[in-house]
């Protein structure tokens, strides 16, 4: 089988446009961080999760178990991917773990996704 090569034709705005376009530079912390959450918002449960944090201050491990049909090493490992990516904080009160939505991070890939359209 044979591979053909079909050239491109493209007709560019400038003649510094492919210099520019090439030299772009990504703040590749910020890129990374941003992915993270939008992977971790992905998940349906995740999403759910994101929802229901969003109605309440805090909601402990159980109370959140409690919206879900699952076990609770899969809402902790859930909870686990949302506070990687920054989008929840929790707080230990005696045994039990508290989550809470970060909004800002929230909202800081809102404005992002925003700036896209």
């Amino acid at each position: 089988m044979a591979i053909t090569t079909i050239p491109i034709l493209r007709h560019c705005c400038g003649s510094d446009c492919a210099a520019t376009i090439a030299s772009t530079k990504f703040d590749d912390q910020q890129v990374e961080q941003r992915a993270s959450a939008l992977q971790a918002l992905g998940d349906e449960t995740r999403l759910k999760m994101v929802q229901l944090l969003a109605r309440h201050d805090s909601l402990c491990v159980c109370e959140i178990q409690e919206a879900f049909e699952l076990g609770q090493p899969t809402v902790s490992h859930h909870l686990k991917i949302l506070r990687e990516a920054g989008l929840i904080d929790s707080q230990r009160r005696g045994k039990w773990a508290y989550y809470a939505l970060r909004r800002e991070a929230l909202h800081d890939v809102a404005q992002h996704i925003q700036s896209l359209i």
